[in-house]
């Protein structure tokens, strides 16, 4: 009875137009009202809580931190140190991307905003360069991706607020699928590149190596934005509200004084970033409460006592994760399908024994793969309108195809080798 008012409430919720974090919160406060004698000013109480955590500061930081980056055009910058050294690879400056888009995923936390910053640069210069347009969508699409694997992220960000798992274990358990998922992108242009040489054109006019040295070496302000953001936090010298903080403060300091960062854009930048901070605490605040009804009710460790009667293998569980969350990325943007999903998910997985900081980084993968996936997959809509309508939605799809696939193959070697994820978060303890 539970099960079936929860989904139908939520369905119908959902499926009616309402804001996400509207169905969420009036899910909760329905299964309260019903079948808690009455107890909805617990959902409030609860949102109350969480919002008074100090470490969702973290979050409009860390998007703020993006936003200067990409009003600040040292993205372009970077771009132009680096082609010099990957232009010399089977693949040319598709590789530059996947570098660029990594790097810059460890200083942003937002796919949008790193396929948007690498994406306004990469793509008008490939494709004046006779780069197979379809190939430079694919790249700048998985390629931003890695903004929310590599740290500081704002999935494992919210993950860890949510759940009340360490922001900086999870922010180490991403390094390591985050450098073997731009690996396996790169391997990837390097073999089509191979196969059908004209995807990415030889680069005829050859940089000296001096010239190139010199030119890699310049961007020097992004490693120390990168070390001041994530040296601090995994040092222990501060939380990861002070390390986004003394990040957005570096990145404004280098935006006017390596950048282009006007006053006005600054404006700008802390407008937008307010504007996408008040639709995820929208949902926050939704979630919050869906899972406070959820907890109050005991359904998640019911549904375990059920799985353990039933005899069903933890590997199997975690299929049914993957598969419904593969399926509510063709309806739900990445961070509304976790925020949504995290109350009965997370407590299913670790009560089938998956580590904590593990299923972080799992649930992480799933979200960048519902970044691809069409016709929600966000990261094909910011490349689709940074070609100005020139690459359609389905060409943006068929192009990032191959890393979606090799997202699920990262997922796979994740399940087959867990210390992957979990190596450096148990060397650091």
């Amino acid at each position: 009875m539970i099960w079936s008012t929860l989904g139908g409430l939520l369905a119908v919720f959902v499926f009616s137009g309402a804001v996400l974090g509207a169905a969420l919160g009036l899910t909760g406060l329905a299964i309260l009202h019903v079948f808690a004698n009455g107890a909805t000013s617990l959902g409030v109480q609860a949102v109350w809580n969480v919002f008074n955590e100090f470490t969702l500061t973290a979050i409009p930081l860390f998007i703020l931190l993006g936003e200067v980056l990409v009003a600040s055009g040292l993205a372009g910058s970077v771009y132009r140190a680096l082609a010099p050294l990957f232009s010399r690879l089977k693949g040319g400056l598709l590789h530059t991307n996947i570098v660029v888009c990594a790097l810059f995923g460890a200083v942003s936390g937002s796919s949008l905003s790193v396929a948007a910053a690498v994406g306004s640069v990469a793509y008008p210069e490939l494709t004046r360069r006779g780069y197979r347009r379809r190939a430079v969508i694919g790249s700048l699409a998985g390629g931003g991706t890695l903004g929310l694997l590599i740290p500081p992220s704002l999935s494992l960000l919210i993950f860890g607020a949510l759940t009340e798992t360490s922001i900086g274990q999870l922010f180490l358990a991403g390094i390591l699928p985050g450098l073997l998922a731009a690996g396996l992108f790169m391997a990837w242009i390097a073999f089509a590149s191979w196969r059908d040489p004209t995807i990415a054109p030889p680069d005829e006019t050859r940089t000296p190596w001096g010239e190139t040295l010199r030119s890699v070496l310049s961007i020097w302000p992004i490693v120390v934005l990168i070390a001041a953001v994530l040296g601090s936090l995994f040092a222990g010298l501060a939380t990861p509200t002070e390390s986004a903080a003394v990040g957005a403060f570096a990145a404004i300091v280098l935006g006017f004084t390596r950048g282009d960062l006007t006053v006005g854009k600054l404006v700008r930048a802390f407008g937008s970033t307010t504007l996408t901070f008040a639709v995820i605490a929208v949902v926050f605040m939704g979630a919050v409460i869906l899972a406070q009804s959820i907890s109050i009710l005991q359904l998640p460790q019911k549904l375990l006592e059920e799985i353990a009667a039933l005899g069903v293998p933890a590997t199997a569980t975690l299929l049914v994760v993957v598969l419904l969350y593969l399926l509510l990325g063709l309806f739900f943007d990445g961070l509304s399908m976790m925020i949504m999903t995290l109350p009965i998910v997370f407590p299913l997985l670790t009560g089938v024994g998956y580590d904590p900081v593990w299923v972080g980084v799992m649930v992480t993968l799933m979200i960048e793969i519902g970044m691809l996936t069409p016709p929600v997959g966000m990261n094909l809509f910011v490349l689709v309108g940074i070609t100005r309508q020139e690459a359609t939605m389905g060409e943006a799809a068929r192009g990032a195809l191959p890393y979606w696939l090799l997202l699920l193959a990262t997922l796979g070697l994740l399940v087959a080798m867990p210390g992957l994820a979990t190596f450096l978060p148990e060397m650091m303890r």
